[in-house]
């Protein structure tokens, strides 16, 4: 795998970006790319909306909101700022490896704890627990929610979907630190991959792994192919699981997966958290299963 980056600084004008339909309205993406290099990735086709090529470059050429912290400081000082939730990394991973290198996204959550704003965070990364401090210190003045992502134990398989991303060892324990410090932290057991992670074992074994870990929570996504993915997720299964391309192919003729795989995926992960006692207290909101980025 090729892994050189380019690395474009830019400036960027308004950083909280309004959602809808999901349990927030409102995100934030420190980066716009992701060294991750995850196949599957629903937000390749960002990289698309500004001609850029989403499919062989979204690791490769990242772009960088070097300004995004002050920017971000001047619309939470606005007066209409009502403290709302904000979703960080719905789109790219704010913990990826040249995090350590920029540190936005620490800057970030340190103009939300000082604004008191609620914030929920997703990542594949332990690099979280750099700011373990700081979100900790959140934790105390606004609600403070960490997702992180594991879609599968199997270190192997792991490694082939997700190629530069930590072992799923290494983010379950992540979940425990996180968890041990009393920040309420839960796992996204996604994407749910057809024929490659979607075997009960497979999901039992997340959910076991994760409420051994501490888990609050625990969300589940199938697998969504929009634009620019399927080309990315397409060649993968031809390099690596070429038998399962007919699979898809069935499956997918559109975006999401059939309602009723989805349903029998969803049936399977309640009766294998509720088999392993993952009781969720009513005020937590797990993630929302449906379109992948329903994140919280």
């Amino acid at each position: 795998m090729n892994l050189t980056r380019e690395l474009v600084e830019t400036e960027v004008k308004t950083v909280l970006n309004r959602v809808t339909g999901m349990p927030f309205r409102w995100s934030i993406n420190p980066y716009r790319g992701c060294s991750h290099a995850c196949p599957f990735c629903y937000a390749r086709r960002t990289h698309w909306f500004i001609e850029e090529d989403g499919v062989n470059q979204w690791s490769s050429k990242i772009f960088v909101k070097v300004n995004a912290p002050d920017v971000l400081r001047r619309e939470l000082n606005r007066p209409s700022w009502k403290r709302e939730e904000v979703a960080v990394g719905t789109a790219t991973d704010p913990y990826q490896a040249i995090e350590s290198q920029y540190r936005l996204t620490r800057a970030i959550l340190e103009a939300l704890r000082d604004f008191r704003t609620p914030v929920g965070i997703i990542t594949r990364s332990p690099l979280i627990l750099r700011d373990i401090d700081l979100l900790t210190a959140m934790a105390r003045l606004a609600d403070v929610r960490v997702c992180i992502s594991v879609a599968t134990t199997d270190a192997g398989l792991a490694r082939q979907i997700e190629p530069t991303v930590a072992s799923p060892a290494r983010r379950l324990s992540a979940v425990h630190a996180l968890a041990s410090r009393g920040i309420r932290t839960g796992v996204l057991l996604a994407p749910i991959l057809p024929g490659l992670t979607d075997g009960r074992e497979s999901l039992a074994g997340v959910i076991r792994a994760a409420r051994d870990a501490g888990a609050a929570f625990v969300g589940h996504g199938v697998l969504h192919l929009g634009e620019v993915t399927k080309d990315a997720f397409v060649r993968f299964l031809s390099q690596r699981y070429p038998a399962l391309l007919p699979l898809y192919r069935r499956l997918y003729p559109r975006r999401y997966a059939p309602a009723g795989y989805q349903r029998r995926v969803a049936q399977v992960v309640a009766a294998e958290k509720a088999r392993v006692r993952l009781l969720e207290s009513r005020h937590l909101h797990p993630p929302a299963a449906a379109r992948q980025l329903g994140l919280f």
